[in-house]
C-alpha cells in the first residue's frame, strides 16, 4: 500500500505483532501468509476479512466450535502435477486425500451453522466440493498407506503369487530347520533374520555339510548364517515377483497421478482455503489473548479510541502480572489535530504508539484492544516520525533527517491523512527550532490532515489552544507522589514537570534550586500555573464523575420506586375486585339460605324450584346489563386511568425537579453534617428521632428505642449532636 510506508511499519512495531499472530498458527503456509499482511484500503475486503475474524473469534464462547483446519502442505506436489508424466508418492496422495476430507468437513459444518458464522459459510461456499478424488485415492490406497490388493487386477495376481511362494519358502525352511537341528549342526538360537531373509544359525565347525547360501557371520565367528538350498530356489523365483509388485504399483500410482492432474487448480484452491482459515484461526487466538474486538468503522473521518490499549504493552505487563493504562482519545472534522504534553516518561510516545499501531492493525484485518464503544475510519496514508532517527548511512544528524522527513511530510499530507509525530520540534535550538515546528503545524492544519504530536514547546502548546479545529492534551503526573498516572486528558496542555521528575530521579534539591535561579522568573510560574491547573481539573474531574454515579444511583432509585408503586397499584385492584366478587357471592349465598330455610319449614318444592328459579333470572340479567356497562365502563376507566397517569408523571417530574433545586440549594447553604455514633438524628420525610448506634461504609444504624434500622447517612437529617 503506497501511503503506509515500510518505515511507518518499523516505527509503530507492526511486524513484531505480525510475530506474535503467526505463533497462533497451525500450518506454515498459514505463518507465512500471516508475516505478509499489510494494510488494505478496499473497504469491502478489509470489512470481509474483519467481520471472518470476529465470527471464529465468537465460535470460543459458543458450543459450535470450528473443525480442525490443520493439513500438511501439498505445494511439492502441485509443482509435479504441473510436469507431464511425473508420478506422486503414497505419502503426496494421503495429504491430497486429507485436505479434500478436511474441505468437505468444513464445507457441511459451515452450511448448517450459516446463522452463527455467515461471512466464513460465504467464502466456504464458494468453493467447490470434489469427492471423486479421496475415492479415488482410497480405491487404491488404504488408511494404513498401502496400496491396496485389489488396487488392479495385476497387482491381485503378483501379491497372491508372492503369497504361495513365500508358503512354499516357509516350509521348505522348516524342513531343513528340522533336520539340521536333529544333526546338531545348529547353534542355541536355530535361526536369524538377514536381507529380510530367514537363514539358519549353523555351528561355524558344521559350516560345510549344511548346503546353501553363506549371507554372513556373527560378530564372534561362532555362527554362519546360511539360506538352506531349497528355500534359495524359491527365493530368486520371490524376487522376480517383487520387482513384478513394484513396477505394478508405479503403473497404479502414475495412473491415479494422471487421473488427478486436471485437478490441480482445485487443489490448489483448497490449501489456499485451509491456510485462510489457519489465517484467521491466528488472529482470532491472537484477539482472544489481547482483549480485542471489531469496533465500528465509520465513514465520517472520526477516529474515537476508548480504553484502547497497545498489544505489545498489553502481552508484555500480563506477563509480568503489571498493570496496563489503557488511553482515550478523539479525532474529528471538529478537532483535527491534538498536541499532547506532559513530563517525560509520562506515557506520551506510548499513546502515541498506541494510536498508530491499532490504527495500522485494523486496516490490515486485525481485531483491535478497544471498548466496544469506539470507532475508527480509515485514512488513505499514515505518515510517523517516531524514535531516534539519526542515519548513519547517509552521515545526516537526527534534526537534519527530521527535517527530511517533515518536508517528505508536508508533500504528501492531505485530508485523508493521519500523521503522528513524536517530540515535535526537537533538535535544534529551542527558540527557533519550535518557531519552525510552528509553521510545520499551520501547514498540516491547512492541508485539513488528522494527527498528533508530543512536545515540550510551550509555542505549540498555544497554538493549538488557537486553533479552531486542534486541541491540547496531557499525561497526568502527581506531583505528590512524583509519579506518572499514564492517563492521557483532553483539554489542557501540561507541565513538563521537569525539577519535580530530576527530584525523583535522585538529583539534589540544592542543585535543582540553583537552576531554577538560572530560568527566568515568568517560566517557572507559567510552568507552576499549568501543574495547578492540572490539579484543578483532576479533582474537578473526580468530583464531576462522583456526582455522575450519584445521579445514576437516584435515577435506577426513582425507576425502582415507579416499578414497586405500579405493582402495589395493581394488587390493590386485584384485591378490590376480590372484594367486590365475594361480597356479591355473600349476598347471593343469604338468599338461597333464606329460600332453603323456609323450604325447610314447609316443605314446599313448588316453592323451593320457583323461588330459586327467580334468584338465577335476576342475576342473569344482571350479567347482560353488567357486560354492557363493563364494556363502557372499562373504556372510560382506562382512559381516565392514563389520563391520570400522565398527570401523575407530570406532577413527580415537577416535584423532582423543585426537590433537587432545593436540595442543591440547601447543600451549598447548609453543608452536610458529618455524624458521629450518638447524634439524634431523623430520616428527611420522617418525625421519628433516633440515635446513631454504628456507621459503617456511608451506612447508620439508628435506634429508635422499640427497634432499630440500617439506612444511608444521606437519608438523615442531624436533629442533636452527642454531648
Amino acid at each position: 500500500m503506497s501511503g503506509i510506508l515500510k518505515k511507518t511499519l518499523q516505527d509503530l512495531e507492526f511486524p513484531l505483532v505480525l510475530e506474535q499472530v503467526s505463533a497462533y498458527c497451525n500450518t506454515e503456509l498459514g505463518k507465512e501468509m500471516v508475516l505478509q499482511i499489510s494494510p488494505v484500503m478496499k473497504n469491502d475486503e478489509l470489512t470481509f476479512s474483519l467481520g471472518k475474524t470476529s465470527e471464529y473469534l465468537s465460535s470460543f464462547s459458543n458450543e459450535n466450535r470450528i473443525p480442525n483446519h490443520g493439513f500438511d502442505s501439498i505445494a511439492q506436489e502441485l509443482q509435479l502435477l504441473g510436469i507431464e508424466n511425473t508420478v506422486l508418492e503414497i505419502a503426496g496422495f494421503r495429504k491430497i486425500a486429507d485436505i479434500c476430507g478436511s474441505i468437505s468437513t468444513h464445507k457441511k459444518f459451515y452450511k448448517k451453522f450459516e446463522e452463527y458464522y455467515p461471512l466464513l459459510h460465504q467464502s466456504a461456499d464458494v468453493i467447490l466440493e470434489n469427492k471423486e478424488i479421496p475415492e479415488q485415492i482410497g480405491q487404491v490406497i488404504d488408511r494404513f498407506g498401502e496400496v491396496k490388493d485389489r488396487a488392479s487386477e495385476a497387482l491381485f495376481r503378483i501379491r497372491r503369487e508372492i503369497n504361495q511362494v513365500r508358503g512354499k519358502i516357509n516350509q521348505s525352511f522348516n524342513a531343513a530347520l528340522n533336520r539340521y537341528h536333529a544333526s546338531e549342526f545348529l547353534d542355541e538360537i536355530r535361526e536369524s533374520v538377514v536381507e529380510n531373509r530367514r537363514v539358519l544359525a549353523v555351528k561355524a565347525m558344521h559350516r560345510k555339510k549344511v548346503k546353501g547360501t553363506v549371507m554372513g557371520n556373527s560378530k564372534t565367528g561362532s555362527i554362519v548364517y546360511i539360506e538352506p538350498e531349497a528355500a534359495l530356489r524359491y527365493s530368486r523365483e520371490l524376487n522376480n515377483l517383487e520387482f513384478e509388485e513394484r513396477d505394478e504399483i508405479q503403473r497404479i500410482l502414475r495412473e491415479l497421478t494422471a487421473t488427478i492432474r486436471p485437478y490441480r487448480e482445485l487443489l490448489s484452491i483448497y490449501q489456499g482455503f485451509l491456510a485462510d482459515i489457519d489465517l484467521t484461526a491466528a488472529k482470532a487466538k491472537y484477539a482472544r489473548e489481547i482483549n480485542a474486538l471489531l469496533p465500528e468503522i465509520n465513514n465520517e473521518q472520526r477516529l474515537y479510541l476508548r480504553d484502547a490499549y497497545h498489544p505489545l504493552l498489553f502481552l508484555s505487563n500480563k506477563k509480568l502480572k503489571q498493570k496496563t493504562w489503557p488511553q482515550t482519545i478523539e479525532l474529528s472534522p471538529e478537532n483535527r489535530i491534538i498536541v499532547i504534553s506532559g513530563p517525560n516518561a509520562g506515557g506520551k510516545s506510548i499513546t502515541l504508539k498506541t494510536i498508530g499501531l491499532l490504527q495500522l492493525m485494523l486496516q490490515s484485518g486485525l481485531l483491535i484492544p478497544v471498548h466496544e464503544r469506539s470507532s475508527l475510519c480509515l485514512f488513505s496514508k499514515i505518515l510517523t516520525d517516531i524514535g531516534d532517527n539519526q542515519s548513519i548511512e547517509n552521515h545526516l544528524s537526527t534534526y537534519s533527517y527530521r527535517l527530511k522527513n517533515m518536508n517528505s511530510f508536508l508533500k504528501k499530507c492531505d485530508a485523508n491523512t493521519l500523521f503522528l509525530i513524536d517530540e515535535f520540534g526537537t533538535g535544534s535550538d529551542p527558540e527557533l527550532g519550535g518557531a519552525l515546528a510552528e509553521i510545520f503545524l499551520e501547514v498540516f492544519y491547512e492541508a485539513h490532515s488528522f494527527g498528533v504530536i508530543t512536545t515540550h514547546y510551550a509555542n505549540l502548546k498555544a497554538l493549538a489552544n488557537e486553533l479552531p479545529h486542534a486541541a491540547n492534551a496531557n499525561m497526568l503526573f502527581n506531583s505528590r507522589t512524583l509519579q506518572p498516572t499514564f492517563q492521557l486528558e483532553m483539554g489542557q496542555p501540561g507541565s513538563s514537570f521537569t525539577f519535580e521528575v530530576a527530584q525523583k530521579n535522585g538529583i539534589p534539591y540544592s542543585l535543582i534550586n540553583r537552576a531554577k535561579k538560572k530560568v527566568s522568573r515568568g517560566k517557572v510560574r507559567f510552568d507552576a500555573t499549568i501543574a495547578k491547573l492540572q490539579k484543578e481539573r483532576s479533582k474537578m474531574a473526580e468530583t464531576g464523575s462522583r456526582l455522575q454515579e450519584e445521579e445514576v444511583k437516584a435515577r435506577d432509585e426513582a425507576k425502582k420506586h415507579k416499578t414497586l408503586s405500579a405493582k402495589l397499584k395493581s394488587k390493590l385492584e386485584n384485591y378490590q375486585e376480590l372484594y367486590d366478587h365475594n361480597q356479591r357471592m355473600i349476598h347471593l349465598g343469604n338468599k338461597v339460605n333464606t329460600v332453603a330455610e323456609r323450604y325447610f319449614q314447609d316443605k314446599k318444592k313448588r316453592v323451593l324450584v320457583s323461588e330459586l328459579l327467580r334468584i338465577v333470572e335476576t342475576e342473569n340479567s344482571k350479567r347482560k346489563k353488567k357486560t354492557a356497562k363493563e364494556a363502557k365502563a372499562d373504556r372510560e376507566r382506562k382512559t381516565k386511568v392514563a389520563q391520570e397517569l400522565q398527570e401523575e408523571v407530570k406532577v413527580v417530574r415537577k416535584a423532582k425537579k423543585e426537590a433537587l433545586k432545593i436540595a442543591e440549594q440547601t447543600e451549598k447553604k447548609n453543608p452536610r453534617p458529618v455524624f458521629k455514633v450518638g447524634d439524634r438524628v431523623r430520616l428527611f420525610d420522617g418525625k421519628a428521632v433516633g440515635s446513631i448506634d454504628s456507621l459503617e461504609k456511608g451506612k447508620a444504624v439508628v435506634n429508635y428505642g422499640v427497634f432499630t434500622t440500617k439506612v444511608s447517612v444521606e437519608q438523615l437529617e442531624l436533629v442533636e449532636k452527642h454531648k
